[in-house]
């Protein structure tokens, strides 16, 4: 089993992936349309490209399950429905999942260690980026009698604004990030962090900013 790779690692590749991602697409539109008019997918991709490029590089997933995630992080591999029953998590998929690296004996002794949501275009407070960021908190947060090889979740987003908005990224961000940390709050054994690349502006259109915001156990 290889050495997995450190936290900062993943989420330098992560911010590197999405702003790598941003370059190609305004490439590729000549000019014309930024990242946020990109699907989220092409945000994964380049994500798992960066990650893949890190000294023995975990194992990536893209869109896997939550119950595979469950099924592969919790040490009683039978029990992820009990988990999702009793934490309220529904079936869903995560953009990027990181597992162990290492040479299987059979189809079910994966270990996943790290889950990575990907939104773009995160501009305002909403109910929708809420309930990731409390969706990954359950994921995180097992109990103390249940062993997971889960070590962090992380929320990583794109945004940009034209030059006519009116409320801007430096005010807009804080308000989000606080909207997310009060999430975490409800969780005792949880903490989380926030990095950015910076608010970059664009001369004559307006500003962008890469964020990844992760939540992991105290």
């Amino acid at each position: 089993m290889s050495e997995f790779p450190s936290q900062n690692e993943i989420l330098e590749a992560t911010i590197r992936g999405i702003d790598h991602a941003r370059k190609g697409f305004l490439h590729w539109t000549n000019n014309r349309l930024y990242l946020s008019h990109a699907p989220a997918k092409m945000l994964s991709i380049h994500v798992a490209q960066e990650i893949a490029k890190i000294e023995n590089s975990p194992e990536i997933f893209i869109d896997a399950s939550i119950s595979d995630i469950l099924r592969c992080s919790l040490k009683n591999r039978d029990s992820f429905l009990d988990y999702m029953k009793k934490h309220a998590i529904g079936e869903g998929v995560f953009s990027i999942t990181l597992d162990e690296r290492f040479k299987h004996e059979n189809d079910n002794d994966s270990i996943s260690r790290v889950i990575i949501s990907i939104k773009n275009g995160i501009r305002n407070i909403k109910n929708e980026y809420k309930n990731e960021i409390r969706k990954i908190c359950k994921m995180i947060d097992s109990p103390k009698d249940v062993d997971s090889t889960l070590s962090y979740g992380t929320l990583a987003f794109y945004t940009d604004l034209p030059m006519s908005a009116r409320k801007k990224l430096n005010t807009r961000m804080p308000q989000i990030i606080e909207s997310f940390d009060q999430i975490v709050k409800e969780f005792p054994n949880l903490t989380s962090k926030f990095q950015d690349s910076g608010i970059h502006q664009i001369e004559d259109i307006g500003e962008w900013i890469i964020g990844a915001y992760t939540v992991q156990r105290l």
